[in-house]
């Protein structure tokens, strides 16, 4: 069963998968580039400054996690890595750029673990980092599996100008490609052919065909058998030899292969066009366009599905483990699951994996069951270890228990009460809104109820949700109830303040109630089904 991890990437490595059980690693991390990553939700028209929530901040400290793993880092049996990272740590000091390096060394080495021997590693960074990360993967990997260094273009030209000094434009990301050994999974992949190759040489058309060819040499410098004989009357010429048998020249006579110049002379193959399969795949990734349009879920960073296709059809075969310990939006485990191989995902923030939840149940509408969650909350004992031990992640799971966008996230300031937020229509005209407010505390009271209807009232929604963790009071159910109804136009009434508890939410025993024409569609991007035959994705709406 294809599994979607929520947890710290090292720890479920070490807990859950198994030495040499995968057939290609993809890992996009986080750059250390010391900005927010942010996720932009779809919203109707008027609301797209409630859309952007930061998910992450990619931004790291040396501090006790960054010494300990360090230390681990020390300990473990490839001392190659530690003397390397010893050396690292002289040279960088104990900052920002060290734990980052700290963290991802420990991460490869229980990636390198879990590769199976033909396995093979693929790392997408940019130039933040990813000249000390060659050093790691070399000492992790060793140098003689250092296969390529990619080049994709992630965007058009563009000015990097900073404090009033121009530099390059930064327009590629570098994808590392590794493997465990000497011999790994490969399979060929081609470009087509520029047309300015094929002006040049593919010039000839065929006269009965009309197909187009080039004309390729029959002969030979040295022997390799009976290659000295007379064919229509020609020899190849002095010093060199046929380079096939004469039964294969026969042959290619026969298919209309042979083109005799006119002059006279030995005769050359024709090798068409249309059975060329172009050129093999270089490591200049231009063909590729960034992520754009209707494909676009709302992650800054998305890659293009067809990036991740292109590396899980080069370097694994349909059945394969492909594993993803950064999964982000799920690019990878997508594609995974539309190539036929099984896959694993991990993501230390929830949000991010109900999102990918969500994709894939999307993409793959067909299919029943075909992946499983862990790490999230089952039950109201591990809702509230949850809520203990991270707050935020506590407020974005229990918002996807509702299917809501998150309001805001770890962004500074109050948020005004709001911790969620869903936009339904009951008409052809506009949007409504619903405010989302989550408790995870183990005492909940009236005045919490009271705050939220003048949120509701305040922002002008029709409907406000309180979903929480503690059972709530009578008074809390019966200021709700006191706070009147919603008429929607289509004839129906709902509560206008709801009280949901998560236990109830996660047994099915309660659930959001509200008209809605649009079926979700104004909160989330829709990722498009995947046809049968795994063609192009009818992309995301």
């Amino acid at each position: 069963m294809n599994k979607l991890y929520f947890g710290d990437n090292l720890k479920i490595l070490r807990d859950h998968v198994p030495s040499e059980s995968v057939d290609l690693v993809y890992l996009d991390p986080p750059f250390n580039s010391k900005r927010d990553y942010s996720v932009l939700f779809k919203t109707p028209k008027g609301h797209e400054s409630d859309a952007q929530i930061t998910a992450f901040e990619d931004s790291w400290e040396w501090g006790p996690q960054a010494r300990d793993e360090f230390e681990e880092i020390l300990r473990q049996s490839n001392t190659e890595v530690a003397e390397m990272m010893v050396s690292l740590r002289k040279f960088l000091k104990e900052n920002a750029m060290m734990a980052y390096l700290t963290m991802m060394a420990n991460r490869l080495l229980e990636l390198h673990r879990v590769l199976k021997p033909t396995g093979s590693l693929y790392l997408h960074c940019d130039p933040t980092a990813s000249h000390y990360l060659k050093i790691i993967l070399d000492g992790v990997f060793g140098k003689e599996n250092f296969r390529s260094e990619i080049s994709w273009k992630r965007s058009s030209a563009h000015s990097d100008a900073k404090q009033g000094r121009s530099i390059y434009g930064n327009i590629r990301d570098i994808i590392f490609f590794y493997t465990k050994g000497s011999d790994w999974k490969w399979n060929w992949d081609y470009t087509p052919y520029d047309q300015t190759y094929i002006d040049e040489f593919y010039y000839h058309l065929d006269e009965k065909t009309g197909r187009r060819y080039r004309l390729d040499n029959l002969t030979a410098a040295k022997p390799g058998g009976d290659v000295s004989y007379e064919f229509m009357g020609t020899k190849p010429y002095r010093g060199r030899y046929w380079a096939y048998s004469k039964a294969n020249l026969e042959k290619f006579y026969n298919e209309g292969r042979l083109y005799f110049p006119k002059a006279g002379g030995t005769p050359a193959y024709k090798r068409f066009l249309d059975e060329m399969p172009g050129v093999p795949l270089q490591n200049d990734w231009q063909d590729i366009r960034p992520i754009s349009g209707n494909e676009y879920l709302g992650y800054k960073t998305q890659k293009p599905l067809a990036l991740l296709e292109r590396i899980i059809n080069t370097s694994s075969n349909e059945g394969d483990m492909v594993l993803d310990p950064f999964c982000g939006c799920g690019t990878a485990v997508h594609a995974a699951q539309k190539l036929n191989r099984k896959w694993i995902g991990i993501d230390i923030t929830h949000l991010a994996i109900s999102l990918i939840e969500k994709r894939l149940k999307d993409s793959f509408p067909k299919e029943e069951k075909f992946f499983e969650v862990e790490g999230t909350p089952t039950s109201a004992d591990g809702a509230q270890d949850l809520a203990i031990r991270d707050k935020y992640q506590f407020q974005w799971w229990a918002c996807s228990l509702v299917n809501a966008q998150p309001y805001q996230g770890k962004k500074k300031g109050s948020d005004g009460g709001i911790d969620g937020l869903i936009f339904f229509s009951d008409t052809l005209k506009d949007s409504k809104k619903i405010i989302v407010s989550v408790k995870g505390g183990e005492n909940v009271g009236v005045t919490m109820v009271k705050d939220l209807i003048a949120t509701v009232q305040r922002e002008g929604a029709a409907i406000g949700l309180f979903v929480t963790l503690a059972k709530p009071t009578k008074p809390m159910l019966t200021e709700a109830l006191n706070a009147g109804l919603y008429e929607s136009p289509l004839g129906t009434s709902f509560q206008k303040i709801q009280v949901l508890t998560v236990e109830g939410l996660l047994n099915g025993t309660e659930s959001a109630a509200y008209p809605d024409l649009s079926k979700g569609s104004l909160s989330f991007r829709k990722a498009g089904p995947e046809g049968k035959e795994g063609g192009t994705q009818e992309r995301l709406i």
